[in-house]
């Protein structure tokens, strides 16, 4: 799915707009859903999917299973937001936190939904799908090596661009290492039970750390016979052309979508 992502980047429909026009409109967008409330941050979670799906072209169920990552793991937290804990002499005074009298006691502890953890729930969750919404948009519709050109030019260290871009990429051939290794112990029936599959994980990490080893040597090897002096250089053209008419809705609608917080908050 990684190595679609970063194609998608090069071969999306907004391929051609500047990469600091979409990358203004999503931070934006970003700064927005963490300033208003849940309907404002709905209704940008809704508009990028739009622009990243129908303008862009992404494959729609391509874009809900990179939702649904995020997603699961703030699900997986919601109970610990929802239901709180009281030692049973304190039920009448937190009888105003107790949602419909739902909770079970266990021994000398009592366990209920919470009110105040359900309005919590209530403002996490659509924030988080607005957040992560304005992060997939840049993803899938910026190359990363255009975003690093970007954070040269607004003078950001070299060291930290530099550090990004080897991380970028020793990602991809660490999920491609171990994706040979276990395509290699699953086709060996290494996964067959329990035991076993533990087993054979524990040999693809001690696999997976060595590879990963002889190639950070092997990158470091090429870029010293290459002259590598701390810093790297790469060509960059500007086959960029503005849309009026991306730029207009862009403008538009972050407009709305102020005065709609605007309107919500008063």
């Amino acid at each position: 799915m990684n190595h679609q992502i970063d194609s998608l980047a090069y071969t999306n429909r907004l391929r051609g707009l500047p990469p600091t026009h979409k990358l203004s409109f999503a931070i934006a967008l970003l700064i927005l859903s963490l300033l208003s409330g849940a309907i404002v941050q709905l209704s940008i979670a809704l508009w990028l999917a739009v622009w990243i799906i129908i303008y862009a072209g992404i494959p729609g169920k391509l874009y809900l299973r990179l939702l649904s990552l995020p997603l699961m793991f703030l699900l997986t937290s919601l109970p610990a937001l929802a239901i709180n804990g009281i030692e049973l002499n304190q039920i009448q005074a937190m009888q105003w936190d107790i949602w419909q009298s739902w909770g079970i006691s266990i021994g000398n502890l009592y366990l209920y939904v919470s009110r105040t953890g359900l309005y919590q729930v209530s403002l996490l969750f659509p924030r988080t799908l607005a957040s992560t919404s304005c992060m997939y948009f840049i993803l899938l519709t910026v190359p990363f090596t255009e975003t690093l050109q970007i954070l040269r030019k607004l003078r950001f260290p070299a060291l930290l661009t530099e550090l990004l871009l080897l991380m970028y990429r020793f990602i991809f051939s660490l999920l491609a290492i171990a994706d040979e290794l276990w395509i290699a112990q699953n086709s060996r029936c290494g996964y067959r039970t329990w035991k076993l599959g533990m087993r054979s994980l524990g040999i693809l990490i001690g696999q997976l750390l060595q590879r990963t080893l002889v190639n950070y040597r092997q990158v470091s090897l090429s870029l010293a016979s290459r002259g590598f002096n701390g810093e790297l250089r790469v060509w960059h053209s500007s086959p960029y052309e503005p849309s009026r008419r991306y730029t207009f809705e862009a403008v538009f609608g972050c407009t709305v979508l102020t005065l709609l917080n605007v309107l919500f908050q008063n």
